[in-house]
């Protein structure tokens, strides 16, 4: 069984003295997340023909969210090359980089930073749309562009989820929240995204007469990550599906997947969105394209999942 990689503090970065160029993933807690897996398996592809990577390598930090603006600093001070976000840095950070590309300003979120020079600071980016889309694509043969798509939630994820639907130029977006405030919040922010596009929300206990068929329902809630969550709406109740999305990715089949299957509906976990987000990033850092990393991503955290 392979050992696992260290898990690293503030204190281990006061006095950070590795070799080599370092990258991170930060999160609070971080012990679940397959990034080091994933990275330094693509780093070590990518080494195989590029020396200059030989040095390369990607560690996990457990920042709490107080400690995140002295943290970015402190990273940037001590030389990384760049980092990668979970929660619950995400929207925490947005105000606290130097600069934020173009494609996160809708989400208000950002997942990967890049160093900008020696002096300039962080640069944010985020990299889960494009690995919505691109999962979405290799997994169920739907191009968001000129689909329908049912979102479910109305959280951070869905948000990301969301922007990039309407950024691809999707037909029509139906968000289904059982809160009726923060269902309002958020499509009153996406419409300035919308370009023609509709942009209807809905309760999942009571779907609206007007939902399409032929959709790909997307989940971006938490419910599913326990064995025991009740699916996040009644696939039953919805006119059929193209196809069912779920962005978690552990469990393998959520509730939701298992209900889609039973169906007959074409249903992919969020496994391969993972990947692609994280090759994204790993693109930004050194050039090499999303791509060509992302396989060995895909194949690395279905590995690393065997072992937990």
């Amino acid at each position: 069984m392979s050992t696992p990689d260290p898990i690293y503090t503030l204190a281990d970065l006061a006095t950070w003295s590795a070799p080599g160029t370092a990258l991170a993933v930060l999160g609070h807690p971080i012990g679940h997340s397959l990034s080091p897996a994933m990275h330094n398996a693509a780093l070590a592809e990518i080494a195989r023909g590029q020396s200059k990577f030989a040095n390369w390598r990607y560690h996990r930090f457990d920042v709490s969210p107080e400690d995140l603006p002295h943290a970015l600093a402190l990273f940037f001070k001590r030389g990384f090359h760049g980092l990668n976000l979970t929660v619950p840095h995400k929207v925490i950070a947005f105000e606290q980089v130097a600069s934020v590309a173009n494609e996160a300003r809708p989400i208000g979120a950002v997942n990967t930073l890049l160093r900008a020079g020696d002096s300039a600071g962080w640069e944010g980016r985020n990299t889960d749309g494009y690995g919505l889309a691109t999962a979405v694509r290799e997994s169920l043969g739907v191009d968001l562009a000129g689909a329908s798509v049912i979102l479910l939630g109305a959280g951070g994820a869905a948000r990301a989820a969301a922007a990039e639907c309407l950024q691809r130029h999707c037909v029509s977006l139906w968000i289904a929240n059982r809160t009726p405030a923060r269902l309002e919040a958020l499509l009153g922010l996406l419409q300035p995204l919308a370009a023609g596009a509709t942009v209807r929300g809905f309760n999942p206990q009571s779907p609206s007469a007007g939902l399409p068929s032929g959709a790909l329902v997307i989940n971006a809630t938490s419910a599913g990550l326990r064995t025991e969550d009740p699916p996040p709406i009644d696939l039953a109740r919805l006119p059929r599906p193209v196809g069912v999305f779920d962005m978690i990715y552990n469990p393998p089949q959520t509730p939701l997947l298992r209900q889609a299957a039973a169906l007959g509906v074409a249903q992919a976990n969020g496994l391969a969105m993972l990947a692609h987000q994280g090759a994204k990033s790993l693109e930004y850092w050194t050039g090499v394209p999303a791509e060509r990393t992302a396989p060995v991503m895909l194949r690395a955290a279905r590995a690393a999942l065997s072992l937990t």
